[in-house]
């Protein structure tokens, strides 16, 4: 799942080599996100769109997910396991936010450099070209940069519901880019230590899947065939 200002664009380069390797891969963008922007509208939620995910299980009958999640993306992750609870087998959270019931996102990152519109909202161009992209090569920079598009406001604003999530057992990794300022190593080391998940680290920025996609999509195997020995 995208983060932020992303779609399921930013994790292909990931799903060839998971395809590559039999793996069936979906890569859905989330509402009101990338190529989805024009549908933009008020009531697009975090559990909006976990709602969303956690439909497109059940209508393809999808069991044994192992569901991946980047930054915000993580947010969506944590309520639509918790939806379909059944089909998920394990969790990853790569540089991602989990929050808790009731925490919203400006109680762990603190933002700069906002544009923000009565739907939208996100860093400005210049500020993502300079900051959230800066550590990608010039080409990847480019491409990433032309698909950029503004988040829905809510998720971005709004506390999450997660009555059940927290209080159920997972299995899960966190992988922690190291290079990454948000989410903070903090946050992503109380998530490991809640879900008593597997702990990786990339030495790279917030955008793996865009600097390091053979390590990560081998680091989501990996932990695949753990529970599958």
């Amino acid at each position: 799942m995208g983060a932020g200002h992303q779609g399921g664009w930013i994790w292909t380069r990931v799903a060839a080599r998971l395809r590559a390797a039999g793996h069936l891969v979906l890569a859905p963008t989330l509402d009101g996100c990338a190529e989805r922007n024009a549908q933009i509208r008020p009531g697009i939620t975090t559990e909006s769109q976990a709602e969303e995910l956690a439909s497109l299980l059940y209508y393809e009958d999808l069991r044994d997910v192992v569901m991946v999640g980047t930054s915000t993306g993580g947010m969506v992750v944590c309520r639509a396991a918790e939806l379909a609870r059944e089909r998920v087998k394990r969790l990853v959270f790569a540089d991602a936010l989990a929050l808790r019931d009731g925490e919203a996102l400006s109680d762990i990152v603190r933002r700069q450099n906002v544009e923000r519109t009565d739907l939208a909202t996100g860093p400005t161009r210049e500020d993502a070209e300079q900051r959230l992209f800066a550590d990608l090569d010039a080409a990847t920079r480019a491409w990433a940069l032309a698909r950029y598009t503004l988040h829905p406001l809510a998720p971005m604003e709004a506390p999450v519901s997660l009555r059940d999530f927290w209080t159920l057992p997972w299995d899960a990794s966190v992988i922690w880019c190291q290079r990454s300022a948000n989410p903070p190593e903090a946050h992503q080391r109380r998530t490991a230590e809640a879900l008593q998940a597997n702990w990786h680290q990339l030495d790279t920025g917030h955008y793996p899947m865009l600097t390091e996609p053979e390590r990560l999509a081998r680091l989501i195997e990996l932990d695949s065939e753990r529970l599958t020995s």
